[in-house]
């Protein structure tokens, strides 16, 4: 039986790494700034309409929320980081928890990778250059996926996907996928990239 995408709840939102949960299924990490796209994007792929809650206050909520999906995989949401209004205790608590899915995951073992945003009207920012650097010295598996592509004409979207496609940052291999929310484009590629990255049938 493949993977049934429409067969989803929210698992667990954890504002502690003490709360992750321990069932044995692949896990696969959505990560990005806040503003990115990543609510919209998980309610894309899922069908839903606000099973992601999409703030209106960006990076205000700072929890690890984990989608179950059919049984036999978790896309797990990252807190959102780069958020200038953001104070000091906020910013520390989004380290501290971020962090923690990586060092304090009882299930460490079943994290098969990254889901990367990047914004397409910002392209790969200092924040994101970060977590690229960190995925590629800790040799974490990861998926570029282009945000908001909808909102470029054509020849913004071609150079956007050019810059990023060239960048010496990424991963050679890496799958980058331009993604909208709004037309649905790039879903079932990235579908099928997260079924690679996580060994699962779709």
């Amino acid at each position: 039986m493949g993977l049934n995408t429409q067969n989803v709840n929210l698992k667990m939102t954890a504002g502690f790494a003490s709360q992750f949960p321990t069932d044995p299924i692949p896990q696969v990490a959505l990560s990005g700034r806040s503003n990115v796209g990543k609510s919209s994007l998980i309610n894309t792929l899922l069908g839903r309409k606000s099973l992601a809650r999409v703030s209106a206050t960006p990076g205000k909520t700072i929890t690890v929320n984990f989608y179950e999906v059919d049984k036999k995989l978790f896309l797990v949401d990252l807190p959102g980081y780069g958020f200038a209004a953001r104070n000091h205790d906020n910013k520390q608590q989004w380290s501290k928890l971020t962090d923690g899915y990586f060092t304090q995951n009882k299930n460490i073992d079943l994290v098969r990778g990254v889901v990367q945003l990047v914004d397409s009207r910002a392209c790969i920012t200092k924040d994101d250059a970060m977590m690229l650097d960190w995925m590629n010295a800790s040799d974490i598996p990861y998926i570029v996926v282009i945000t908001k592509i909808d909102k470029l004409n054509k020849t913004d979207r071609a150079a956007c996907i050019e810059k990023i496609t060239s960048d010496e940052l990424i991963r050679e291999g890496t799958p980058i996928i331009p993604f909208s929310s709004l037309k649905g484009e790039g879903k079932q590629e990235l579908w099928r990239a997260i079924a690679v990255l996580s060994d699962i049938k779709l």
